[in-house]
């Protein structure tokens, strides 16, 4: 079986075209700028990396190239488009209504539709994404895996906010968590690694890239996540601020003669470490980079980012009475060495788990770093999300399922 996996956002298209039977990715790369002046195709294959600079007015037109590459003469892994036997699309929120991976219907398009104003810049995005791929490959299977499905378990006590109930029944206003994909991913290979089972396990997902969020995932299961109603809340990232007091929204409309709209937008596009680094960078390698090389601005950047994810693991490591592993991910998780070091060393050896410093000195590999006599396991595993998708998709088409429990 072969599956295309699509990630389609405001004006881009990721793509992975992956053999199923073997689960090899045959051809992945990204449409960028979609709409905008400069827009062009990242097409790789054999590992090489082809760009083509074209004009893509729309995601229907950008669909519609990736189909044609894939299947070209020159840059082709298809010989024709029926060889794709389904598309798994990374949808971000479901809601409530979604708690697994659903085949698409006129139905389930219309209740994602209707779930726009939960995520109003990612979920019509993907909507355009699905319809687009519709249209193209008509009587094709589509599927979609939502980043908030794996976070639908958690308990009342995890997700519910302490404000007048009637907004959560009014508004649905609750913690919904996203990167559900990763966290399910990297939790369940992780378990893969040390040879237990998933549903015994106590197991902490930290997924740390310019997005940040981390997970306790309970013999299977999310039982909490750090990112809570939006992405907003949480870890600090690249340009978000994460947790804050909620009154210093209203304290910098007052200060600044600033409306909520752009308070908002600031917390989310000109905070997180963007912002403790007074615009220097919103990339931890640039900010790792000055901090080792003795900038004080940079040092405390990367320390307050390091102090809230340390915070959360041991929240986690309470919520779940135990911890058997702790496994970091994205980005920085799994290339920032001097990170997950600090943070072990400095925060977490309550918890019994000693840094292997020599297995740690590795990057965007599987790899146990803590020392054999740890209580609790540290690890790295780089996360895949799309072959999370592509898997989910394979298995709801095979068995002819309407939804996959997860």
């Amino acid at each position: 079986m072969k599956v295309l996996v699509i990630n389609s956002g405001s004006s881009s298209i990721k793509y992975q075209l992956l053999d199923m039977n073997t689960e090899e990715v045959l051809s992945k790369g990204l449409v960028e700028r979609i709409g905008i002046n400069g827009s062009r195709i990242v097409h790789r294959i054999n590992g090489e990396k082809h760009i083509l600079e074209e004009e893509i007015p729309d995601h229907e037109v950008g669909l519609k190239r990736v189909l044609e590459l894939l299947t070209s003469e020159k840059y082709g892994v298809l010989k024709d488009l029926k060889e794709i036997d389904a598309v798994g699309h990374r949808v971000v929120h479901g809601g409530e209504r979604f708690a697994s991976s659903v085949k698409i219907t006129d139905e389930v398009l219309k209740t994602i539709e209707a779930l726009s104003f939960l995520a109003p810049l990612h979920n019509p995005a993907n909507i355009m994404g699905i319809k687009s791929a519709m249209k193209l490959l008509p009587g094709v299977p589509q599927v979609g895996v939502f980043d908030t499905a794996f976070h639908q378990k958690m308990p009342a006590k995890a997700y519910l906010y302490a404000i007048p109930y009637e907004y959560y029944e009014k508004y649905k206003i609750r913690r919904y968590g996203f990167h559900g994909t990763s966290h399910r991913y990297v939790s369940k290979r992780a378990a893969e690694i040390l040879g237990k089972p998933y549903n015994e396990l106590k197991i902490i997902t930290v997924h740390v890239g310019n997005g940040a969020s981390v997970a306790a995932v309970n013999k299977g299961v999310s039982v909490d996540t750090s990112m809570g109603f939006t992405p907003l809340e949480g870890l600090v990232m690249g340009t978000r601020s994460g947790d804050i007091d909620p009154a210093i929204v209203e304290f910098l409309e007052k200060e600044e003669g600033l409306s909520a709209k752009e308070v908002v937008n600031i917390l989310n596009k000109k905070s997180g470490v963007l912002g403790l680094t007074k615009g220097f960078s919103s990339d931890m390698r640039d900010i790792e980079d000055n901090a080792i090389e003795g900038d004080p601005v940079c040092r405390l950047a990367f320390d307050v980012y390091e102090y809230r994810i340390a915070k959360y693991i041991g929240a986690y490591a309470a919520a779940m009475n135990g911890v058997d592993a702790i496994v970091f991910t994205a980005g920085v998780g799994e290339n920032s060495p001097i990170m997950r070091e600090e943070i072990i060393e400095n925060y977490l050896g309550y918890l019994g788990i000693t840094i292997d410093k020599e297995a740690n000195n590795i990057r965007g590999e599987e790899k146990i770093i803590s020392t054999p006599d740890s209580k609790v396991v540290a690890m790295v595993v780089p996360t895949n999300e799309e072959l999370m998708i592509a898997r989910d998709t394979k298995e709801i088409i095979e068995k002819g399922l309407d939804e996959l429990k997860l």
